[in-house]
């Protein structure tokens, strides 16, 4: 057997998966606590990455759901914390989670902030620039969000509550407006934080992702949510540090 076919088994035979090429291999005990350390690894590391799904279920409901999607999805980096950019979608679709129909959002969340904090390093907006634009150069900027700035929109469920709440530990509150919510995460100073952000914001960062000047952003985001105050809006995108800047065109 080649080599590359052999580590190939011996990785499927880690999860599972029955190769013929390694059966003696397989049913050894020592290869079985191999196989165990392999998959303690990987569960460790969705409870690392997913702590506020794991306070909403539990550590023994979470570790069950955790050790069954990594036999079905083999971490495929060296590098943990990018473990499981599927475990919300499969949290959509896991029978015993149905009751809890914003869990898989709740982990979206999770995923989030794991990627502001291995995002690259970029110089945020100079908040001096924008005030010396004039009027015509400001409506044509370009603001493009840093790496380690992420946002998401939830049109019915207010996931960015339940999601704060248990990822600092705090008890929920006793009523909860049952209603869409959205979310700003942003890694600045080495730091991410986090703070809410309604249709409208959400929207205004997804046509500055796409390369729309400020102009056509605004209305965009103003045509989901004519109540939206752009100005009051952008200073507090900008002091959150969630923009890098390009010359005007």
């Amino acid at each position: 057997m080649k080599l590359r076919n052999f580590q190939d088994a011996f990785v499927d035979a880690l999860y599972d998966v029955k190769s013929p090429f390694l059966r003696g291999i397989s049913t050894q005990p020592g290869f079985t606590v191999y196989r165990n350390t392999v998959m303690k690894g990987a569960v460790d590391a969705l409870q690392a990455n997913f702590p506020s799904v794991e306070r909403l279920v539990g550590t023994e409901w979470f570790v069950a759901a955790a050790t069954l999607y990594a036999r079905q999805s083999p971490p495929v980096d060296a590098r943990l914390i990018y473990h499981a950019a599927g475990f919300a979608e499969f949290l959509d679709d896991f029978e015993h989670a149905q009751q809890l129909p914003y869990l898989g959002n709740v982990a979206r969340l999770d995923r989030l902030w794991n990627l502001c904090h291995t995002a690259a390093d970029e110089p945020g907006i100079d908040i001096n620039q924008i005030a010396s634009l004039t009027p015509e150069d400001l409506a044509t900027l370009q603001l493009k969000p840093r790496a380690a700035a992420r946002w998401a929109w939830f049109a019915d469920q207010p996931v960015f509550s339940i999601w704060h709440h248990n990822r600092l530990a705090l008890d929920m509150p006793e009523q909860l407006d049952w209603q869409g919510e959205g979310a700003l995460l942003v890694r600045s100073a080495g730091v991410v934080s986090w703070q809410p952000l309604d249709v409208g914001g959400c929207a205004f960062l997804d046509a500055c992702a796409a390369g729309k000047p400020l102009a056509d952003a605004a209305q965009h985001a103003s045509g989901l949510q004519p109540s939206l105050d752009i100005l009051e809006l952008l200073t507090r995108l900008v002091g959150a540090d969630v923009f890098v800047a390009t010359e005007p065109s």
